[in-house]
């Protein structure tokens, strides 16, 4: 496997564990709010256009080529084939939670250490780690990040993130395997995988 980075064992966002309730999910979550928990136990810019939701295999978030990290994540977005995709859903239980008048397309994403995707926003979802971290950096939709389009997330940690006063610094955690991190409507989020990761989102839309 390729070379970790380092882990910052800061977490400002809210954890839940899975005894949280379908109903206390929207009562404290449904408009804005971030919250990770533990899989185990559930039952059952760059805005992101409607391209990027299409039938599409391809690479983003690409770090530099003098980076020396792997330089790819790699994404799976697409309808959703139940039949193709059975042996998969056999195996994976989405998250029990769902947003009213919204409905869940799932991608998947296989990425290298250093690598991840820079500061953008989309609509609300969650977003699981299977395998390896992935360090998730989020601020509301009325504060928009300091960051530069063509800069990779770990570079913005490297040289804009230690610059930033306490009050201007991003909610943050980082997700191991068998957490869920549920990202509200239009929040601006940017990822970083601290190891070689597997992971899949459910956008609900």
């Amino acid at each position: 496997l390729a070379g970790t980075v380092p882990e910052e064992p800061r977490c400002t966002v809210e954890r839940a564990d899975a005894s949280l309730t379908y109903s206390l999910f929207l009562q404290r979550y449904g408009g804005a709010g971030t919250v990770p928990g533990p899989r185990q136990g559930f039952e059952g810019q760059f805005r992101c256009t409607g391209r990027a939701n299409g039938e599409r295999r391809g690479e983003l978030g690409g770090q530099s080529r003098d980076s020396r990290v792997p330089p790819d994540t790699l994404y799976f977005f697409g309808d959703n084939n139940f039949t193709e995709w059975g042996p998969l859903f056999q195996h994976y239980v989405p998250p029990p939670f769902r947003i009213p008048g919204t409905s869940p397309a799932y991608s998947f994403g296989i990425a290298g250490s250093g690598s991840g995707v820079p500061f953008h926003w989309h609509g609300p979802g969650f977003s699981e780690v299977i395998f390896g971290r992935k360090r998730w950096f989020l601020y509301p939709p009325d504060r928009t990040p300091h960051f530069h389009p063509n800069e990779t997330t770990l570079a913005w940690l490297q040289h804009t993130y230690p610059t930033l006063p306490p009050a201007q610094r991003p909610l943050e955690c980082t997700l191991h395997p068998g957490e869920v991190l549920y990202f509200p409507d239009r929040w601006w989020h940017a990822t970083l995988n601290l190891d070689t990761s597997v992971f899949i989102s459910t956008f609900l839309g």
